[in-house]
């Protein structure tokens, strides 16, 4: 693997806009690598119009997110390979805080180096920078593309009429990798660099159809998506049962950006969608969906919380009590016409009551047992497995290399199952993998920051990627999905994006708390399963 040098140049650059170009170093996207088309333009002060070196061309792809198949030994190589940057952090952007017009929907990047406390470049990456794209009506994270030199590349784009005012934000989180040692909070840095306003301008360009999505688009390893926010009722507010009943339960959704009762989310307008769109489901067509399958979820307390809001907000299920970190139960529909056997084993400790062992957890025989014993002891097996691990590991390795080889082990025992399965003559589960979520307001400091978590996301998707696990299943990237929020306490208490709705002071000090997050993550999951 050849090494960057240092530029030779100790001046600022303004900007680079141009066509992504193939380094020697793999690029990384905190974590992926990014193959886009890419526009060009120029700056003035005051909102210039968009000017192009080349012929505008007739369409544009929708930003996507190309997994990389060498993920966790380039990562390890550039964390562990010595520089002469190594004793330097970052503390600035060459990029220009200057207002800036960009045609939408075209995709366009944004190229600036990492300067030092010296004012000089830096030579190598690892910075953690947070990314957000904000309008009234839309909130995205563009993909950040870390070129392992000191160069990055921000990649940007807002769908067919979604022009008008937008900020363009990028936060410093942690500097030089530092965001994945075992105990990062006092290496935080957590500055905005860069609040930079944004006009987007309807260009003639045209974007391809947004589909709903079938089965084969959740093999995509890791999604790019954006909230848009629809109609909405400006004086909605929290209600006695702390739930934000803002539309009707009818109210449609706007296609293309999903298809069914839009109200049901429960998000006054917000929706999420990414390379595909999806549907809500009625809790009619959730059940039809359901309807004697046995789900099996293996992850930490968030799939607690996804699988009491699916049975409460989506099935319209009220006893949920039997929901617990360890539980396995027959659920029937208020009409008593359907069923579904959910199983749920919490694999932030062996012992359920306790935390921060994570997949660690496999170390102890009895519980490995109990795993093995839903694929093994009945004659039916899991229809679907969705399997999900991060926040306790962030707190349990000490180091990256640590958790690769734990991961490796992980992946090594769902295939050794999963052949289990198959000597019996049972069909497989679809396996899913639910990528961890984007820990928000004060848990963006700790162990399981969302710079950790990124990178813990990418190796398990690459393990079990590599064994076979997910090919008739796929990825729900949650991570991605929560991104835009994570920010404050405003949708989740740092940990959690799904707790129960309560008219009470939340975490930030504001009535009630916004748990419409975990809601479109269920009809994600529903969509996903649905999808034979």
């Amino acid at each position: 693997m050849k090494k960057h040098s240092p530029s030779p140049s100790p001046s600022l650059p303004l900007l680079s806009l141009s066509s992504l170009h193939c380094c020697s170093i793999p690029s990384l996207l905190s974590p992926f690598i990014v193959l886009l088309l890419f526009s060009s333009f120029h700056f003035h002060p005051h909102y210039p119009s968009f000017s192009s070196t080349t012929i505008t061309p007739p369409s544009s792809p929708w930003i996507s997110v190309p997994f990389s198949q060498n993920y966790t030994s380039t990562l390890l190589s550039r964390w562990l390979t010595p520089s002469p940057c190594n004793n330097s952090l970052t503390t600035q952007i060459s990029l220009p805080s200057t207002p800036i017009a960009l045609p939408s929907p075209e995709i366009t990047t944004l190229t600036f180096h990492a300067i030092d406390e010296q004012g000089k470049r830096q030579c190598l990456g690892g910075d953690y920078f947070e990314t957000d794209l904000s309008s009234p009506s839309w909130k995205s994270r563009p993909p950040v593309v870390d070129h392992g030199n000191g160069s990055y590349s921000i990649h940007i784009q807002v769908g067919s009429g979604f022009t008008g005012e937008f900020n363009l934000t990028i936060t410093l989180l942690f500097r030089h990798y530092l965001g994945l040692k075992h105990s990062p909070e006092r290496f935080k840095f957590r500055e905005e660099l860069r609040n930079i306003p944004v006009r987007f301008v309807q260009s003639s360009v045209v974007l391809p159809n947004l589909e709903i999505c079938k089965s084969d688009d959740f093999s995509r390893e890791v999604w790019s998506g954006r909230w848009t926010h629809h109609p909405q009722s400006r004086d909605c507010e929290v209600d006695e049962q702390g739930r934000y009943r803002c539309l009707g339960p009818d109210f449609a959704c706007m296609q293309p950006w999903c298809l069914g009762p839009l109200g049901s989310l429960e998000s006054n307008g917000w929706v999420y969608s990414a390379h595909c769109s999806f549907r809500i489901f009625t809790q009619e067509s959730a059940w039809q969906c359901l309807d004697k399958k046995w789900l099996f979820f293996w992850g930490d307390s968030n799939h607690v919380d996804t699988i009491r809001n699916l049975l409460t907000f989506v099935l319209g299920v009220t006893d949920t009590e039997a929901v617990q970190r360890l539980f396995d139960r027959n659920f029937t529909s208020p009409n008593g016409l359907w069923s579904v056997r959910i199983t749920n084993v919490f694999n932030g400790h062996w012992n359920h009551t306790r935390n921060y062992l994570g997949v660690d957890s496999l170390d102890n025989e009895e519980y490995v047992q109990l795993l093995r014993g839903y694929f093994s002891n009945e004659d039916s097996v899991p229809d679907v497995a969705m399997l999900n691990s991060g926040l306790h590991d962030g707190v349990h390795f000490r180091s990256l290399k640590r958790f690769a080889l734990s991961a490796e082990r992980a992946a090594n025992f769902w295939i050794e199952v999963m052949r289990h399965v198959d000597a019996r003559g049972k069909r497989r589960p679809r396996i899913f993998y639910r990528t961890t979520i984007a820990t928000a307001g004060y848990a963006r400091d700790l162990a399981f920051n969302p710079h950790k978590m990124e990178v813990y996301n990418g190796i398990m998707v690459e393990k079990f990627q590599k064994k076979g696990l997910l090919r008739d299943g796929g990825v729900v990237d949650q991570f991605d999905m929560s991104f835009p929020w994570h920010y404050d306490n405003r949708c989740s208490d740092g940990v959690h994006y799904g707790r129960a709705p309560a008219k009470s002071r939340w975490r930030d000090g504001k009535l009630g708390h916004h748990y419409f997050v975990d809601l479109m993550l269920c009809h994600v999951l529903l969509n996903a399963i649905c999808n034979e």
